[in-house]
């Protein structure tokens, strides 16, 4: 596995790809030593690339390879209607979950989002409460914030 550290106005963002497939995207603390990991590879550098676009304003949408690896097929819907959210608007639970073709699932929806491997590029912050209220998100409230504050 690659891995490149960006660092973003969102924090420090920590890129995974293998076999040119991006396969994970999480904030980080600090950049830790790790020795299991290769130099960043093509796939790293244009991820990169793309979240500082993002971070302009200058991109909507992420186009890169992406690997789910061993998610199941309900996560894997989940993170395909998320990413079919359009750049700005945001979905209820409940709406994800029938995207996803599951209408009753909204509390497995939001397990499917906590467990969000590629955060931003999967758009797991697009989602709110019925109500229009934040609600949930792994890196906290005031990033959900940020992120959709951005968006708008």
């Amino acid at each position: 596995m690659n891995r490149l550290i960006y660092d973003s106005p969102f924090g420090l963002l920590q890129i995974i790809t293998k076999d040119e497939k991006l396969v994970s995207l999480k904030l980080v603390d600090a950049l830790l030593e790790d020795d299991a990991f290769s130099p960043p590879d093509d796939i790293a550098f244009e991820t990169a690339n793309q979240l500082k676009q993002y971070f302009e304003k200058t991109r909507i949408d992420f186009d890169l390879p992406i690997s789910f690896g061993n998610a199941s097929p309900f996560q894997i819907a989940v993170w395909k209607s998320l990413q079919r959210i359009p750049y700005g608007e945001t979905v209820s639970y409940s709406e994800l979950a029938h995207m996803a073709g599951s209408d009753k699932a909204f509390r497995a929806v939001g397990n499917a989002n906590r467990n969000n491997p590629i955060a931003i590029v999967i758009p797991c912050h697009r989602c709110i409460a019925k109500n229009g209220d934040l609600h949930g998100y792994f890196y906290g409230l005031e990033k959900k914030k940020y992120l959709l504050d951005l968006e708008k």
